[in-house]
């Protein structure tokens, strides 16, 4: 574990092994235990629980911690809550499918952002991004922090006002629609002026779920037309201040890899159905990515799969100064633990460059 070796490969300096981080560990109370010895459940206290997460990511040598702050409570009592899946351990974390503040397509898309919320405090969230990535540099200073946005664009659309009335917005007027996306982006780059303000907050990131996993869900010429312009102003920002941009979407964003590079980002997170074999032959010498080891090959998947995985990853990133190994759609509590042991040790013993 190495913060100079994360921040390296950030610069793209090449470091002398691959640097690593992974998501949704800390939930895998079972794998925890294993790796670090703490007896820890999900009952657990939360020093006990904060003291397993320490150990683990120390004994896994995370490089990299992935953080943001902008989601969706902002949104407050307006946001529709869409209910929740089992994932954590114990089904704690279920939720029937709530009621939508929200009745029609018109309350969509005569939607008025600065009315409803009022415009942020650029000092106060300033201070919030500063004090959310010290905090995180000090409970683990041998990985690089970030701080960000979740919300960016899609994935803000999506928590305010739900799949079904979003879906409907977009297939009704898809250039109201549009309307809507500037507005919102309007709002936004208050966030992100806060965040272009940060002192000692050198790498962000930006989060938007614009795809699912069969790829885009509008036409690709609305995005080029109403996301990326937007992705692009909010991003200049960011840069002329000297931020690192790290932007993550889940699903297949393939067909947008070159539109993202576009808008300015130094780096990509990505998810096993995104290229990654294309994003290593066109960007591999100029931008960082993060990913792409498949969850569901350490789900149900054997030794040898587990192992012609890892290899599949390194072969294509490992030649590259800005790659981090990572399972790309995280590693959730149901994983067996001797499978995700064994990823950790190929994954250990392909790293050295």
């Amino acid at each position: 574990m190495s913060y100079t070796d994360g921040w390296a490969a950030i610069n793209l300096d090449m470091p002398s092994r691959v640097p690593r981080t992974e998501y949704s560990c800390e939930m895998h109370f079972d794998l925890m235990k294993a790796v670090t010895g703490v007896q820890v459940n999900e009952n657990s206290s939360n020093e006990i629980k904060n003291d397993a997460v320490r150990k683990f990511h120390l004994a896994w040598n995370y490089d990299f911690q992935w953080n943001v702050l902008v989601g969706g409570g902002i949104f407050g009592d307006k946001k529709t809550d869409m209910g929740h899946a089992v994932y954590q351990v114990g089904g704690v974390d279920y939720r029937e499918l709530q009621k939508s503040p929200y009745k029609s397509v018109d309350d969509v898309l005569n939607f008025d952002f600065e009315n409803t919320f009022g415009l942020p405090d650029k000092i106060e969230w300033k201070k919030k991004f500063e004090d959310q990535y010290k905090s995180s540099r000090e409970y683990m200073p041998e990985a690089v922090p970030t701080t960000g946005v979740y919300i960016t664009l899609i994935s803000g659309f999506i928590d305010l006002f739900g799949w079904d009335l979003l879906l409907e917005a977009a297939g009704e007027d898809s250039n109201k629609f549009g309307e809507l996306s500037n507005r919102y982006a309007d709002w936004m780059m208050n966030y992100m002026e806060a965040l272009s303000m940060t002192e000692n907050v050198p790498v962000v990131m930006i989060h938007d779920d614009m795809v699912w996993t069969s790829g885009a869900i509008f036409r690709p010429e609305w995005y080029r037309k109403y996301v990326f312009p937007n992705f692009k102003r909010y991003f200049s920002v960011l840069r002329d201040c000297g931020k690192k941009i790290i932007f993550t979407s889940d699903g297949n964003f393939s067909e947008f890899i070159d539109d993202v590079a576009d808008t300015g980002v130094h780096g990509f997170v990505l998810e096993p159905l995104t290229d990654m074999a294309y994003i290593a032959e066109k960007y591999g010498k100029t931008h960082v990515f993060i990913g792409n080891a498949d969850t569901r090959i350490l789900l149900s998947g054997s030794k040898d799969a587990i192992r012609t995985e890892v290899e599949r990853c390194m072969a294509i990133g490992k030649n590259c100064p800005g790659y981090f190994m990572a399972v790309g759609n995280h590693i959730p509590p149901n994983t067996p633990v001797e499978n995700a042991l064994y990823y950790n040790e190929i994954y250990e013993k392909l790293s050295k460059r």
